[in-house]
């Protein structure tokens, strides 16, 4: 399989041995192992690589005191912790780590920041450069790939998605490696956290999430349709998107008495585990959800821009009572930035209501033919 460089790489490299931690957060299977042993590859001597689902290693670190952690951590300058968030007090014996030996460079990755940000936040306030590796992004892929031959291939990431493994396989073997993504792997964490037993619920709240993307979501509904409460739905859609499997957008209301501003819509992080939990890998021409898959994908791209470059902004979708609507909303320096997105050229009316009451906006439409600078430094 290919490698692709990740826009995070460098960033990572530039802070090494600066007397912080580094956590790395992302979904499983997205490529995080990977990325850190890449960064080691670039060490020649003293680096350790752990692995700390194994239960060796839980034990070798299972003591917070400084020379027994230096001890099994030997003479080794950069030391990895990957799926960090299984070793118990984790966060403390970071503290401990980086306070004793503050030439130890320590990166730590976890699949789930529910849990390993939860251990880590407050012994470590201070102590820490935090990032979101995410599948793969359209300026990454295009590292190897001229603009031409990724806008043959948009059809197929709006089927498949982006995750590192499956963008480099046929469509057969796509479909099947999704599946067993999503199968295997997207719910260890969620699952595995105390109090979730059922993994049903979890596998039947994405099914019915999946076949609203791009529509306003009712948890009253969502939990009727289940047969649990509301707060049982609140709380694993809060752990599904700590574990970077859904994200949430909500709603934008300042101004108007008619705007709707408690109701929120919500994506998915790879298009390819949407699809795979619906079972529909359709070609787009036959399919009738393509442009919610197009807003989706619009998007979580612009997310991962924006994260890969560190540009922070609040972000949003916009509607009223009277159904006037815009699919996203990018709140930073000051400004809104406004987009609609429609996979034709077609045209769409300007909210003129929108843009007269908030003054400091603009307003964009995003398709096929002039996304690529929507997505792209």
């Amino acid at each position: 399989m290919s490698y692709l460089p990740r826009s995070i790489q460098s960033q990572i490299e530039k802070r090494l041995f600066k007397g912080k931690v580094i956590v790395i957060y992302g979904a499983r299977q997205v490529g995080k192992t990977t990325l850190v042993k890449r960064i080691l590859e670039r060490y020649r001597d003293k680096k350790l690589y752990l692995n700390c689902e194994l239960l060796s290693v839980q034990q070798g670190l299972s003591t917070p005191e400084a020379e027994k952690l230096k001890s099994y951590l030997g003479d080794n300058k950069l030391v990895i912790l990957d799926e960090a968030q299984k070793i118990t007090n984790i966060g403390l014996i970071l503290k401990i780590l980086i306070d004793t030996y503050p030439d130890i460079q320590i990166i730590a990755t976890g699949s789930s920041s529910f849990d390993l940000a939860n251990k880590i936040n407050e012994p470590l306030t201070g102590r820490t450069w935090t990032f979101t590796l995410y599948p793969f992004s359209i300026s990454e892929v295009k590292q190897q790939n001229s603009r031409f031959e990724i806008e043959a291939k948009i059809e197929n990431i709006l089927r498949f998605g982006f995750y590192p493994e499956v963008f480099f396989l046929s469509d057969d073997d796509a479909r099947n490696r999704l599946d067993e993504i999503s199968s295997n792997y997207l719910y260890k964490d969620v699952l595995s956290f105390e109090g979730i037993k059922k993994s049903s619920i979890i596998v039947n709240l994405l099914q019915l999430l999946a076949l609203q993307l791009g529509n306003e979501v009712s948890y009253n509904e969502l939990a009727r349709q289940l047969g649990v409460d509301r707060l049982t739905i609140q709380k694993y859609l809060d752990l599904l998107e700590q574990s970077f499997v859904i994200f949430t957008l909500r709603s934008f209301g300042r101004n108007l008495r008619k705007e709707i501003s408690k109701s929120v819509k919500i994506y998915f992080y790879d298009l390819g585990i949407r699809n795979s939990l619906i079972q529909n890998f359709n070609q787009l021409g036959i399919r009738n959800d393509l442009g919610a898959l197009w807003e989706n994908f619009c998007i979580i791209e612009r997310i991962k821009r924006n994260s890969n470059n560190n540009i922070f902004a609040n972000y949003y979708f916009w509607r009223t009572y009277d159904q006037k609507e815009i699919d996203y909303i990018e709140e930073r320096d000051g400004k809104l930035f406004a987009f609609e997105f429609k996979w034709n050229a077609d045209k769409k009316k300007i909210p003129q209501e929108f843009l007269n009451t908030y003054n400091n906006s603009e307003f964009e439409i995003i398709n096929k033919e002039n996304y690529w600078e929507f997505v792209n430094l």
